[in-house]
């Protein structure tokens, strides 16, 4: 299983709150990121890494009126590859909008189905709140249930960081970031991105912590 906190830090939880922006408490966690573990996603250290089930990143905000959770997975790679959709490995956004913070109240299951055609595939999310049942369907398809909006495909890596710059400061302990270079750019991921009414989430809550995992069935490959 792979973990990761909603936005792409590696240490404390990020949480949104009500009636403003995002900040990071210093919660002290775990968590991954793009090829991390290594010893299983990234190809440098491991033959048959696990692309599908490898997180990248966790994003949360919210508009005056939605609430929007992404999670992408499987990048970065080149824009000539196709999407990641695996049916045995299954995601799950965790929201939590009650004491304790740790508690997912609103687990949100994610999961994806080979379609009649060798290149089709559709999407399943369950625990979506205020929707009845799951939202299904096509990937790379607008889904709209009992109004909350789904959709999942392939996407430009959304995360910005120099990495040269970083690896430069570590060799040379002078910060030497460049905020004109962006290692992920010109780059793809697969991702699901969710858009939910705030008022099913928040629930009377000044606090919303939001992180994902992944698990594969049958185990490691």
């Amino acid at each position: 299983m792979k973990f990761k906190h909603a936005l792409p830090l590696t240490a404390g939880v990020i949480t949104a709150l009500a009636g403003g922006a995002l900040y990071v408490t210093g919660a002290g966690l775990t968590a991954a990121d793009h090829l991390d573990p290594p010893g299983r996603t990234n190809p440098a250290d491991d033959t048959t890494p696990d692309k599908a089930a490898d997180i990248a990143d966790v994003f949360a905000w919210h508009t005056a009126t939605d609430i929007n959770l992404v999670l992408t997975f499987a990048g970065p790679q080149a824009t000539n590859l196709p999407a990641t959709y695996d049916p045995n490995v299954l995601y799950t956004i965790n929201v939590s909008n009650a004491a304790p913070r740790t508690t997912p109240n609103i687990p949100i299951e994610i999961r994806f189905g080979q379609g009649s055609g060798s290149n089709t595939f559709g999407l399943q999310v369950k625990g979506l709140p205020g929707v009845t049942g799951a939202i299904e369907g096509a990937v790379e398809t607008d889904l709209v249930k009992d109004g909350v909006r789904v959709r999942a495909g392939l996407f430009d890596d959304p995360f910005f960081f120099d990495l040269q710059g970083f690896r430069d400061t570590v060799a040379t302990g002078t910060l030497s970031f460049n905020n004109q270079r962006d290692f992920f750019a010109g780059q793809n991921l697969t991702a699901v991105v969710i858009s939910i009414p705030r008022s099913r989430i928040e629930n009377g809550a000044n606090l919303v912590d939001v992180w994902a995992t992944t698990a594969r069935f049958g185990g490691q490959l």
